[in-house]
């Protein structure tokens, strides 16, 4: 069954004010990662309405955030991969994946993903490119990432990495904070087979 992500929202940001303002904190950060895909609307929701408030609520200096753009996809034998919501979701986790290694630091990435993934709550992902303009990032550094097939490069690591996760994720988002997970029931099921389109332009 789907149902929406009432957990996550009542008690992600609230475990990390507390963990931020123990005294722990000051030794190390809180480490959250979080396991989604581009256009699963509850992924979308959550980045959009509830992630964005760890740099809202000024948490973020004290969270080290790790984003993995793979989800629910699947990696075949032969080394294609298929997506939950098709072959535009197939290229956006990659756009992601690119912007993310590109741009390291939470701060300068972060910005782009709520980009794409507000985009993708109106459905209007198509303009994706957008999010250059709006951020202020450059473009040439992203598209050529993923020309180059380092995107899907990238996305074989986040999907070992998923697939490696103990205990297994039951569906995304899929949130771990220090090293435990957190959630709700989001997208479940792999329902099609898209694969990477080979490369993309610029608009």
């Amino acid at each position: 069954a789907m149902a929406s992500l009432p957990l996550l929202r009542q008690v992600l940001v609230p475990a990390l004010v507390l963990l931020c303002l123990s005294p722990a904190c000051a030794a190390r950060r809180v480490s959250v990662a979080v396991y989604y895909e581009t256009l699963c609307p509850f992924c979308s929701g959550f980045v959009v309405n509830d992630l964005a408030r760890i740099f809202r609520n000024g948490l973020s200096s004290n969270v080290d955030l790790r984003l993995v753009p793979f989800g629910n996809g699947r990696v075949s034998p032969d080394g294609s991969m298929s997506c939950q919501h098709g072959e535009d979701e197939c290229q956006l986790n990659a756009i992601e994946a690119c912007v993310i290694s590109v741009w390291p630091d939470a701060e300068r990435h972060f910005p782009f993903i709520y980009c794409i993934e507000h985009l993708s709550l109106t459905r209007k992902w198509g303009a994706w490119q957008s999010c250059f303009h709006e951020t202020g990032l450059p473009s040439q550094p992203v598209i050529d990432c993923y020309n180059s097939g380092y995107g899907r490069q990238l996305e074989l690591r986040y999907a070992a990495e998923t697939n490696a996760l103990q205990p297994p994720h039951k569906f995304v988002p899929w949130v771990v904070v220090n090293g435990r997970p957190l959630g709700d029931v989001s997208c479940r099921l792999l329902s099609s087979e898209k694969h990477f389109p080979e490369s993309i332009s610029l608009i």
